[in-house]
């Protein structure tokens, strides 16, 4: 899509005309795809339509328009050219701006600019600002392109429209989620506010299709039973609302049940039936009967109109063949949850190896004694990317090098940048020498080298052996350079002895090349993390040393699981551990581990030749043993054995069956050339006797006729009688020898060639029906058969065999099980593209019953409408599921192209639409956006995070605004490397150079700011941020590295993140940016970091302000803050500023809140902050809430607020929150007030007075999270902020950890960040505390009670006698504010009633 933004202006293209008031819009739309044909492909064209139909071009048109804005256009003006800052609109005083251009500034021209073709760039730029199709842009067009054309500009275009349209731009790509909120304690406002439709009134559809029903097609068929079809219709969307909970055995294999109902439908409905038990999954696991079928041979019939064609490929392969196989109805649920497939591990090298030269050891050497031994120093808490220092060998690095090769000493660089740094890694080497004997150190460098290392470990040590060769260098690696090393090291010692013929340090010599060999590993140099092979784009990283660190912590990663979950334990071996994993092999083979796998098809045609070759094949084996043992892994050898090439893979074959237990042969031959008695005499003698004879002669005779003298008499015309070896039962050979024809050898060849697909004379290798091949001669060796089984046995074998024995079936037997269930588990039902064209080859993995497969079934069918795709769709099911998979319903919005409606305009969507929804459950709606989007609900007078169909008697509508775009960063410090905790970065345009700001993290210095399409100045914020340091350099932005006013241009909707560096400058290198004391700047206080409608604050008066920070979402909740506020407001005479979390508040709550705040004379603020990507994310609304109310608090707030009081939304306060503000926290960050212990019928629900939580906390108190004070400049001193949310990173990837997020962080954190106790009094709740208290209260609390569930409201009414004055007096006021907006006074139409719900984008 970029290729179309970015095409540069074309000389010689008629431009298109502006649309006339008479054309339609989409007449006009299909004109300009009619004209982009002449120039785009049919994919060009379908990737032009969806990216109109997603606006994907919209936010460069805006940018241009908001550069247009900052120049300023002249007055009057519909096109303007900019010529190194002068403007103008006529087109004959371009001539005249032109001759002293070059004397004044050049502009700034930006990336990915639309710029007419020229070939001299020293010459003045022109910057057309102008519509397209309008009649001045083709007379500015015309003038510019001439002179570009005579090299005498540079000529710009930039999107500009005079009076641009008032009309919203509706949007796309997003997910709407409407959620199963629990009702165990009602949230509902008693208020209630019924839902009005300003847009069209809906019809309801009564064609469409319900659970499975297309009544549409129904009523066409059977127009006489209209009436009972209505009623009929009516009885299904009844049942829908009576929605059960799921039995625990119904929940076990929904998973595989959905999967099941998906691959059994026809190809092109799977996606969309994927799309509709997904999206719409809490309905269909209780109502579609196709999700509730076992599995089974003899499907029942179940009535699912459209949904329940079997789709033909996946059951002739899978049901009927595995039936035919003699799997019975009880085991084949077994076979059918078996997870064979194989897993993409990285693969590793055992590293025990005695050739590796280990230069440093972890847990011996006397440099790490200091170090911690236990692996439970994985498990504490640590910032990001920090490698714990441990005293054991988790880390290991073994390089291969030949010392004489060019790079060797690179990676002898690497190695000491690691060992001098105390990276916790050992490190060792193995060389690859020259291992002819007759070579010494004085002929061989690196011979030479390996000789003084071993003479200096003796003499020294191996750490001192690795120093004195990091010592050798030389731009060409010599034996001179060893010598002279030896000399300086170790003047008196023999060189000639330690070098030369009877040198006694050879040690190591042939091992390393023996090794080295055996791993099958590619050209030197290789390069082993913990065995695991670095690829060949790594090892040639300019970066090698970052590749290892990742390594590094991706390991950590690894071990802290381990750890945790008890599999590694400090009476462990940590690299013993290591190299007992299942990923772990002898050898590095890619055709065998490589994870594109083919297998045998015996679907169709081919099975015809199987069941020929099976009648030999069925007793053709050549077995470990004679006993009845089950085998599960079969492998072939596809060859030509009258070939010496066949008969080596043969012998190869034979050697690794000597020591395995697991394995049995089988041959199929493979004539190269015509086939005759003459030229297949050793095929023929191997065929017969593995139909002749017995296990242990069958094994004497394979290994001698697979010997080239053998094969040599045979073909010289010794007779095959004298060839046979003792025990062999010689006339039944003989017999079967001479009457063995041809026939046989045909029936191989037909199968090679149709099944295996191998040309004659080709070789391969099948494992349990896994085809290898054609192989190369030298391809396959002994240890590769070693290895074949390892991975055939560990993926699919071992639990195969495991079913079969269960089943009882014998030996003989087997073959059809490991071999046959293998092959038909792992074909695979395809979505084939068209034919003779391109096309993308998509393969899609995906659990149907998440939320991932909620969006990415949409997501595929609207790809399938842009692109020509292959597309194959595996099911990755879970099983034994013990919850619900899905508690919501889910739309995600996103089309191919734009539709017109009526009038050939284009509609006011895209929307989601949620249709046939159950009135009695309650829903909260939750928007899934992109991770750059801000958006605010703008438009609804219904409760969204109380959505209960049964009290709506109309259509639900709400709309969202785009309301910013985000820009995110990551800071950090050049000379310290770390991120400077407190910097301010500023963010504005040429005309408002501060718009917003923002502070910086310290974990991954991380910084955030929102902005809109355009472009964008970054600096540091005037004040001490710039006083300390300067920019340094930056990365991602679109100035230059260097320039230290960071320009960024946003003109589309994904993510810009920028990496920028600064450094403090000279003297200021011993400034602290958060010392405690240090006043900010009046712009500090004044701060833009949200968006605020009251920014009268004057600085001397800072300190008497209450800052008050809460949170609310729904009605209700909002109901309760309004109520709140007022009761802070009444009991304080010191100016109040609130602080709200803007996310979740509702659209009328910001109406009413400035209407507020000038009747009782207080100042507001609404926050907003998005939850950063790298943050564990958490997908429930009240928990993303909670982490709002605690995570985010030093970077929430201007640095100039000094304290911040949290007020839960359900609290009224009795007492003067100043008190509680200006409180000693005796050096701690917070102050939270305890759970009260006085009323004793509770203490059955204390959950902090046992468990975990009393032994946490010891003597300490569990406080609650309602009520809390932050000193918000020791708390970011000591980092609180980035302690706090490196604990919930490591505990939140739990989901049973932090159940109350909010409360439980702070409590879990207690010892590293102190909680001041606040007195009980500022905090009564009736679930907790006794009535006597209650009289000393200063604030009471609404808290949730678990022993009588009594919902909120009634609660407030009983306990709280004001709370009726103060609700009384608020909704007064709301009504006054309704009856002076005219503009809300619209009457409602009364419709009938529809279950249904709609949200648009704009």
């Amino acid at each position: 899509m970029n290729r179309v933004v970015n095409t540069p202006l074309l000389p010689n293209t008629k431009i298109l005309p502006v649309l006339f008031l008479t054309d339609s819009e989409h007449s006009y739309y299909n004109l300009i795809l009619k004209k982009a044909g002449q120039f785009l492909s049919n994919f060009q064209i379908n990737l032009l339509k969806f990216a109109l139909s997603i606006r994907a071009y919209s936010p460069t048109v805006q940018m241009f328009q908001q550069i247009a804005a900052d120049e300023p256009p002249p007055e009057g003006c519909s096109a303007f050219v900019v010529i190194h800052e002068k403007r103008t609109c006529k087109t004959n005083e371009i001539k005249k701006l032109l001759k002293k251009a070059a004397e004044r500034p050049r502009p700034y021209v930006f990336k990915k600019e639309h710029k007419f073709p020229t070939l001299n760039e020293n010459v003045p730029v022109v910057i057309l600002y102008a519509e397209i199709g309008t009649k001045d842009f083709v007379k500015f067009h015309t003038v510019l392109s001439e002179k570009v054309q005579k090299e005498e500009i540079v000529y710009i275009l930039r999107h500009y429209v005079q009076k641009p349209s008032s009309r919203k731009m509706y949007l796309s790509g997003y997910g709407v989620e409407l959620a199963i909120k629990s009702t165990e304690y009602k949230a509902l406002d008693d208020i209630q506010i019924k839902a009005t439709n300003d847009t069209m009134e809906e019809e309801d559809d009564e064609t469409g299709e319900v659970q499975g029903f297309l009544f549409g097609k129904l009523k066409q068929m059977y127009p006489d039973l209209k009436d009972n079809l209505k009623e009929f219709r009516k009885h299904l969307i009844e049942s829908i609302n009576n929605l059960e909970p799921l039995k625990v055995w119904e929940l076990q294999d929904l998973s595989f049940q959905a999967a099941s109902q998906i691959i059994s439908t026809p190809v092109y409905s799977a996606l969309k039936v994927m799309k509709d038990i997904a999206q719409n999954f809490p309905i269909k696991a209780r109502y579609d009967n196709c999700l509730l079928l076992e599995y089974r041979l003899i499907i029942d019939l179940c009535l699912c109109v459209n949904l329940m064609n079997i789709l033909e490929i996946f059951a002739e392969s899978l049901l009927h063949g595995l039936h035919d196989l003699g799997i019975k109805e009880e085991a084949f649920s077994k076979f059918m949850k078996l997870q064979i497939h194989p897993v993409d591990d990285s693969y590793a090298l055992d590293i025990h190896h005695s050739s590796i030269i280990w230069v440093n050891n972890i847990e011996k050497d006397h440099i790490y004694n200091k170090w911690p031994t236990s692996f439970q120093e994985l498990l504490k808490q640590t910032y990001p990317g920090v490698i714990r220092q441990i005293r054991r060998n988790l880390y290991n690095l073994v390089l291969f090098i030949d010392p004489v090769q060019e790079h060797a000493a690179d990676f002898v660089k690497l190695a000491e940048l690691f060992y001098h740094n105390n990276i916790p890694l050992r490190i060792g080497f193995v060389f690859i020498l020259n291992t002819n004997e007759e070579i010494d150190g004085n002929d061989d460098a690196g011979v030479a080298l390996l000789r003084a290392f071993n003479y200096i470990a003796e003499e020294s040590d191996t750490s001192q052996a690795f120093i004195a060769m990091i010592n050798v260098n030389g731009d060409v690696f010599t034996v001179n350079h060893v010598r002279n090393v030896l000399r300086s090291e170790f003047p008196h010692a023999d060189i000639q002895s330690i070098l030369g013929v009877d040198s006694e340090y050879d040690e190591k010599r042939k091992a390393g090349a023996t090794f080295y060999k055996k791993t099958g590993l590619g050209p030197l140099p290789q390069a082993l993390f913990n065995g695991v092979p670095f690829n060949g784009e790594e090892m040639a990283a300019a970066e090698l040393d970052t590749v290892i660190l990742q390594r590094i912590i991706d390991a950590m990663g690894f071990f802290q699981r381990t750890v945790f979950m008890g599999l590694l334990n400090d009476h462990m071996d940590a690299v013993d551990f290591l190299m007992d994993q299942r990923n772990v092999v002898s050898r590095i083979n890619p055709t065998i581990l490589g994870t594109k796998r083919r297998y045998i098809n015996f679907i169709s045609t081919s099975g015809k030749y199987f069941s020929c070759l099976n009648k030999i094949l069925l007793l053709s084996y050549l077995l470990f043993s004679d006993e009845d043992v089950i085998y599960a892994v079969t492998i072939w050898i596809i060859a030509d054995f009258d070939k010496p090439a066949g008969r080596h893979l043969l012998s190869k074959a034979l050697k690794h069956l000597k020591t395995s237990s697991h394995t049995r042969l089988g041959i199929v031959n493979n004539p190269i050339s015509k086939i005759t008695e003459d030229n297949t005499a050793v095929a023929r003698a191997i065929l017969t006797a593995f139909l002749t004879q017995k296990n242990s002669s069958l094994k004497s005779f394979l290994s001698k006729i697979a010997k080239e003298e053998t094969a040599k008499a045979l073909a010289t015309g010794t007779k095959i009688k004298k060839l046979l070896v003792p025990g062999m039962d010689d006339s039944t050979f003989e017999k079967k020898y001479s009457t063995l024809g041809v026939d046989i050898i045909q029936t191989h060849q037909m199968f090679c060639q149709e099944v295996l697909k191998l040309l004659p004379g080709q070789m391969a290798v099948v494992s349990n029906g896994r085809v290898l091949g054609p192989l190369d001669e030298n391809e396959f060796y002994t240890e590769d058969f070693h290895l074949l089984e390892k991975i055939t046995f560990s993926t699919s074998g071992e639990k195969i065999k495991g079913v079969v024995k269960e089943m009882g079936i014998s030996s003989k037997q087997i073959f059809h099980f490991t071999f046959m269930f293998n092959i038909f588990f792992n074909s695979i039902v395809k979505i084939d593209p068209q034919q003779n064209e391109p096309f993308y080859d998509v393969i899609a993995i995906v659990d149907p019953l998440t939320r991932e497969a909620q969006k990415m079934a949409h997501l595929l069918i609207v790809l399938g409408d842009i692109v020509n795709m292959k597309l194959r769709l595996f099911m990755n099911s879970r099983s034994k599921l013990s919850e619900v998979p899905l508690k919501s319903f889910y739309r995600f919005v996103l089309e191919p192209e734009l539709t017109s409606g009526a009038n050939n305009l284009f509609p006011s969507g895209p929307m989601a639409k949620f249709l046939e929804m159950p009135e009695t459950l309650l829903l909260t709606l939750n928007m899934i956006i992109p991770e750059s989007w801000l958006v605010e609900a703008v438009n609804s007078s219904y409760d969204l995070d109380n959505i209960h169909l049964q009290d709506v008697s109309r259509i639900v509508t709400a709309e969202y605004e785009l309301e910013y775009l985000l820009l995110e960063g990551h800071c950090f410090d050049v000379t310290t490397g770390q991120p400077p905790r407190g910097l301010q970065f500023t963010l504005g345009m040429k005309n408002n150079p501060v718009m917003f700001d923002t502070t910086v993290m310290a974990n991954l210095g991380y910084f955030q700011l929102k902005a809109n399409p355009g472009a964008w100045t970054l600096r540091l914020r005037k004040g001490r941020s710039e006083d300390i340091y300067h920019i340094f350099v930056h990365e991602g932005a679109d100035s230059p590295v260097h320039l230290e006013d960071v320009i960024v241009i946003l003109n589309n909707f994904k993510s810009k993140i920028l990496q920028v560096k600064v450094q403090k400058k000279p003297d200021k290198i011993d400034e602290d940016l958060l010392s405690v004391g240090v006043t900010e700047e009046k712009e500090a206080w004044e701060s833009i970091t949200s968006f605020s409608d009251l920014q009268t604050e004057k600085k001397e008066k800072k300190n008497d302000v209450l800052n008050i920070f809460s949170v609310a979402s729904g009605h209700l909740y909002e109901r309760f803050l309004r109520i709140m506020m007022l009761s802070v407001l009444r009991h304080t005479k010191t100016p109040v500023k609130f602080w709200f979390l803007k996310n979740y508040l509702s659209p009328t709550f910001k109406e009413i809140i400035p209407h507020m705040a000038k009747e009782y004379g207080f100042q507001y603020e609404l926050v907003q902050y998005k939850w950063p990507r790298w943050l564990h994310q958490q997908t429930e609304k009240q928990r993303i809430i909670w982490g709002y109310k605690i995570l985010f608090l030093d970077v929430l707030f201007p640095l100039a607020v000094d304290k911040i009081i949290f007020v839960d939304a359900d609290q009224i306060v009795r007492s003067d929150l100043k008190e509680l503000r200006d409180i000693d926290l005796n050096e701690a960050p917070y102050g939270y007030v305890p759970f009260c212990d006085s009323r004793t019928e509770m203490d059955g629900y204390r959950f902090w007075k046992s468990g975990y939580w009393a032994s946490h906390l010891g003597r300490r108190k569990y406080h609650i999270s309602a009520l809390y004070v932050v000193d918000l400049k020791k708390f970011r001193k000591i980092a609180a902020g980035d302690r706090l949310r490196g604990q919930y990173q490591a505990l939140s990837q739990d989901p049973n950890s932090l159940s109350n997020l909010d409360q439980d962080l702070p409590n879990n954190m207690i010892h590293q960040l102190a909680i001041k106790s606040l007195p009980q009094e500022w905090l009564w709740c009736e679930t907790w505390c006794d009535d006597e208290s209650k009289k000393k209260a200063k604030t009471i609390d609404l808290c949730n009670n678990p022993k009588t569930k009594e919902p909120k409201l009634k609660a407030a009414l009983r306990i709280v006698p004001e709370w009726v004055q103060y609700d009384s007096e608020i909704q007064k006021l709301i009504k006054q504010i309704k009856k002076g907006k005219k503009n809300l006074t619209q009457s409602s139409r009364k419709g009938k009633r529809t279950n249904f719900f709609t949200c648009m984008f704009i």
